[in-house]
């Protein structure tokens, strides 16, 4: 006779098969990426460059020709064989300035965009596992930082709480993790409903288990390209920020303030504009490329 009592999903032999062999598969999957990669060209000139800038980032001290902020009479000279891309209204030298600039943009930028990933992630896993309130409140802050162009909050906090590394790390690491969770959110809601978490759940698994132990580590392969796109959006920020004087201050050699600078002597000293704004240009290119590279080889 029936008692009425709803039955349990049974585990079968597939299912005991499939969660035994979970690290094999990923450690599988991770070889095919790699390999993908490996034999892609264009994976390989966009780390070049991302590198080169690293390399320029820690070691500009070492490898720049000259001292970026030293003043000399050599104002607006034009490239040369000891000024490669001339100087500036300072007589300050352009390349030993761009390649310190690169400083500051790969110091905040994944400095900032890691630390909105982590807390995105964990809003994600929490709003998507458990849906509910705590679902509908972070998709209500999230609408809320979409309804306005994002260039505007950061100025407002900037102009309240004054320009520094500090409050720019973090001013952006607060915005970008409310836009980092939803993309993230819609994969552990695709990730919930699956056998693997059906499974755990009926081991008696916590919340807590089934988000950082089950879901998690399937879906840091699309975290992780968020994640790096979004710092190809951080860069750009940051060097939008110091255009408007509301980013770093002089005399720093950050790139968007190098532009800001210097964009009065466009037609005189067209190098001084043009060496930071390619800089900008080849690193955001560069990331993105790898970005879009990597989510490839991932989906293929």
């Amino acid at each position: 006779m029936s008692s009425g009592a709803p039955s349990l999903p049974q585990l079968d032999g597939n299912t005991l098969v499939a969660t035994s062999d979970w690290g094999g598969g990923r450690r599988r999957r991770f070889s095919v990426v790699v390999r993908r990669l490996v034999h892609s060209p264009t994976f390989w000139i966009a780390l070049a460059i991302v590198l080169f800038w690293v390399v320029m980032a820690i070691g500009w001290r070492w490898l720049a020709p000259h001292d970026p902020y030293a003043v000399s009479s050599d104002r607006l000279q034009s490239p040369s064989r000891d000024h490669l891309l001339g100087t500036d209204q300072l007589g300050r030298d352009t390349l030993s300035r761009t390649l310190a600039g690169s400083e500051s943009v790969l110091l905040i930028a994944p400095a900032a965009i890691f630390l909105a990933t982590i807390g995105g992630t964990i809003l994600a896993l929490i709003g998507g596992f458990y849906r509910g309130s705590v679902d509908d409140v972070l998709m209500r802050v999230t609408d809320g930082f979409l309804a306005f162009p994002l260039i505007i909050p950061l100025m407002i906090i900037l102009s309240l709480l004054g320009p520094s590394k500090l409050t720019i790390l973090g001013v952006i690491s607060v915005t970008y993790m409310f836009l980092i969770a939803p993309t993230i959110r819609s994969l552990v809601i695709v990730e919930r409903e699956k056998e693997y978490v059906e499974a755990g759940r009926l081991r008696g698994e916590r919340g807590w288990y089934l988000t950082g132990v089950e879901i998690l580590p399937n879906i840091t392969g699309p975290v992780f390209v968020e994640m790096t796109v979004r710092i190809g959006y951080a860069i750009f920020f940051i060097g939008a920020l110091s255009f408007l004087g509301l980013g770093l201050q002089p005399p720093s050699s950050d790139w968007g303030l190098m532009i800001s600078a210097q964009r009065q002597y466009l037609e005189l000293a067209p190098w001084t504009v043009f060496s930071p704004a390619v800089a900008i240009a080849s690193l955001i290119i560069a990331i993105n490329l790898l970005a879009d590279t990597i989510n490839s080889a991932m989906s293929r």
